[in-house]
């Protein structure tokens, strides 16, 4: 993956590039650049996939210049990477892949880059799912920033006391959010197998009897089974029987 980095603070760049040679992974820093529009200038030269973009800089800001870099086609994934944390809503409405709070710790920027080899995958190839299945996502509040997970990709969102664990393909991560809030806001992705769990009906398998007779929800691509409770296991079996993948 070749990668711009963007900051008015040459220390800062240099972390940032000392960072990903630690990483190692094939990542290549093809440029720097110290605002808006040498980035725009740089990026054009070198067809970066992925600018780490700094927020605050002079002249043209990183906000404006993801903007621009977004009207390219295809636009290369853009992670911002700032001292600020005020404008991660503002930065995912620019299609940011991601959203990291300085210091960068080695660990968060490998979840970033992961994330920006995904949807710099996905920009370059012709568009064939509808737009809103693009852009839905769940935004996460990690140590280090925000990070946003296509709603595309989780399993099932399952409450634990006072968090919401949401596992999807890449791993878990823990929400704020009510198991209520994100029915009212996801419902038609999900199913509800019990009073604690939502199953994403694209990954529903089948369903599965435990000991002592328990019915047991089977997700693809995850070897944990939910169990499904009693008022819930006729319209799961429904669901299965009427559209879904195939039932146990």
């Amino acid at each position: 993956m070749k990668i711009l980095i963007v900051d008015d603070e040459a220390p800062a760049r240099a972390r940032l590039r000392t960072l990903l040679e630690e990483l190692g992974g094939g990542y290549c820093v093809v440029g720097e650049a110290a605002n808006g529009e040498q980035a725009l200038a740089v990026q054009a030269e070198t067809e970066a996939d992925l600018v780490l973009l700094d927020i605050r800089m002079p002249g043209m800001d990183g906000m404006q210049a993801a903007a621009r870099l977004n009207e390219r086609e295809p636009p290369p994934a853009v992670v911002f990477v700032t001292a600020y944390d005020q404008h991660a809503v503002e930065a995912f409405e620019k299609n940011a892949a991601d959203y990291l709070l300085k210091p960068v710790r080695k660990q968060r920027l490998q979840k970033a880059l992961d994330r920006a080899a995904v949807l710099a995958r996905s920009q370059a190839l012709p568009e064939e799912s509808p737009p809103e299945e693009e852009e839905a996502f769940i935004s996460v509040r990690v140590r280090g920033g925000l990070m946003r997970v296509p709603l595309n990709q989780v399993l099932y969102l399952r409450a634990d006391q006072k968090y919401v664990t949401l596992r999807y393909q890449g791993g878990e991560e823990l929400l704020d959010e009510s198991l209520k809030t994100l029915e009212r806001q996801f419902g038609d992705r999900f199913l509800r197998v019990h009073r604690n769990a939502l199953v994403a009906k694209r990954f529903l398998k089948g369903l599965e009897k435990a000991r002592l007779g328990r019915p047991m929800v089977l997700i693809e691509g995850c070897d944990e089974r939910l169990e499904v409770s009693r008022r819930h296991v006729t319209e799961v079996r429904e669901w299965l029987e009427k559209g879904g993948p195939t039932s146990a």
